[in-house]
């Protein structure tokens, strides 16, 4: 398994392909826009070097029986999902962000592996074979593995293959005996900056008329004619300042726009061409993996929140005793998410290809709490931090050096704690609260009215409806007529 300097080498060998405000970013693990991210990414193997951590973030590969990273393993067992979830939620805990140039990636490659697996077995593709040999060689490679679902879409009120531009979803151009060239792009892609390769899904479920966009396939981030546009910037410049500007010891986050530009793909990458009918199965195996585990990240940037409201409390001088309600509540916030995680995980089932699939149910109605607690969270964060952690109105590091009057801004930002203590804790609030480092709770994964679709097509009420009559003795058939039918 790699060291940190070694992914951080393994980047610095890749082609530049990430612009931002109109520049080439050289070297993504020095430029400000995207070295927080990679120093988060590289957190990840410098923690699996650690015993405590060890069984959390590594295990046994199904394929070698060598020791992994659990970022690029197939996630088997319900236990599996436990660890899964802990994993994420040690992340934020160490980085105060998310580390999304590889959770998207291990949720993608597990949906595709029960995928490709359906495919093979009901219509003698060799799509599953290719990715058993990608898959052992990125565990052997040890690589960093972002994932790509979410299509700019264009008019949303027509199929992709109705849309004026055909560019407004991912979709094969061309197809020959070596791959296939890909045309189109995926955007708003969390952590692209910090990955060796992207795990590339279709978007949505696709009909016989949208076959061209149902692909699936993998790339070296640095693939020729891929342009990626970093999109994601803070609120103010401070996060590429010094001293305390810099909210995070080690973390940041990083969203892009990938342009395909006609990619071509190597067919022994190739996971899905054109066979439409398997997408609605890839992207429900994706949302039911990721809607669980995003309980984790959640609780585990809460669990951060928590510890800053509480410093922030007595920086100020206040006994945090005195929020004692309110902080009960954001403990509890988070382990609604994570326990309902850990719920989804365990009513599973293991598909035919090995991956266990969590609950679709409870993974949704997850996703759904993840869209409103981490925000209550945030506030409750605020209102205990008081102004300081919520304006925005506290002096910068470089002012609070400056020889002419930074002796005076510190002499008034200090508290119950030293000013440079006090601002540290704000600008963490801030990151974590109205900053760049709110990871997309209520989009990210798919929108909480997606999910919610989800679960009325997942929950029986007939059932319910009988439970009641049953107890109730009630032998009746009582319906309400429709208004169209009335009307008529």
């Amino acid at each position: 398994m790699r060291t940190p300097k070694e992914y951080l080498e393994s980047l610095k060998d890749m082609k530049a392909n990430i612009y931002k405000f109109g520049e080439l970013i050289v070297d993504v693990t020095t430029h400000p826009a995207t070295r927080r991210t990679v120093e988060g990414h590289a957190k990840i193997f410098e923690a699996s070097m650690k015993r405590e951590y060890e069984d959390i973030l590594t295990t046994k590969s199904s394929l070698t029986g060598k020791k992994i990273s659990r970022y690029l393993s197939i996630i088997s067992s319900p236990e599996d999902m436990y660890a899964n979830l802990h994993m994420k939620r040690l992340m934020f805990n160490l980085t105060g962000t998310c580390t999304g140039g590889r959770c998207v990636g291990l949720t993608a490659l597990n949906a595709m592996w029960a995928t490709t697996y359906d495919m093979d077995h009901d219509l003698g593709t060799e799509y599953h074979r290719r990715m058993q040999k990608w898959l052992m060689d990125a565990q052997n490679r040890d690589i960093t593995l972002a994932g790509a679902l979410t299509d700019p879409k264009g008019d949303r009120s027509r199929s992709p293959s109705q849309q004026r531009d055909p560019d407004m979803s991912l979709h094969v151009v061309e197809e020959n005996k070596d791959g296939i060239v890909v045309r189109g792009a995926k955007v708003m892609i969390c952590g692209v900056a910090a990955a060796n390769e992207i795990f590339i899904m279709p978007g949505t479920s696709y009909k016989e008329s949208d076959s061209d966009y149902a692909i699936s396939f993998v790339i070296p981030r640095d693939v020729d004619n891929l342009t990626i546009v970093e999109t994601r910037h803070p609120s103010d410049m401070r996060e590429q300042e010094e001293g305390f500007d810099i909210p995070l010891k080690a973390g940041g986050i990083t969203q892009a726009y990938l342009l395909f530009e006609d990619v071509f793909v190597p067919k022994e990458r190739v996971f899905m061409c054109r066979e439409y009918r398997y997408t609605l199965s890839a992207v429900m195996n994706f949302i039911s993996l990721y809607r669980s585990a995003i309980g984790g990240c959640v609780a585990g940037q809460g669990d951060v929140m928590v510890g800053a409201a509480i410093l922030m409390a007595r920086a100020n001088g206040l006994n945090e005793k005195v929020f004692r309600e309110k902080i009960t509540q954001m403990i509890i916030n988070n382990e609604t998410t994570f326990g309902m995680g850990i719920a989804a995980g365990a009513l599973g089932k293991q598909h035919p290809s090995g991956v266990w699939i969590p609950d679709a149910l409870l993974s949704n109605v997850n996703k759904v709490h993840v869209a409103t607690l981490p925000y209550e969270t945030k506030r409750l964060t605020q209102d205990i931090a008081g102004g300081i952690g919520e304006t925005g109105c506290l002096p910068s590091y470089r002012d609070i050096q400056d020889p002419r009057y930074g002796k005076l801004l510190e002499k008034y930002l200090k508290a119950n704690s030293s000013a440079k203590s006090r601002a540290k804790i704000a600008r963490l609030i801030e990151w974590l609260t109205i900053g760049a480092g709110v990871p997309g709770c209520m989009h990210g994964g798919g929108s909480p009215d997606g999910a919610k679709l989800v679960i009325n097509a997942k929950s029986n009420i007939n059932h319910f409806i009988e439970l009641a009559k049953k107890l109730a003795d009630i032998k009746e058939d009582i319906q309400v007529e429709s208004k169209k039918k009335q009307e008529k």
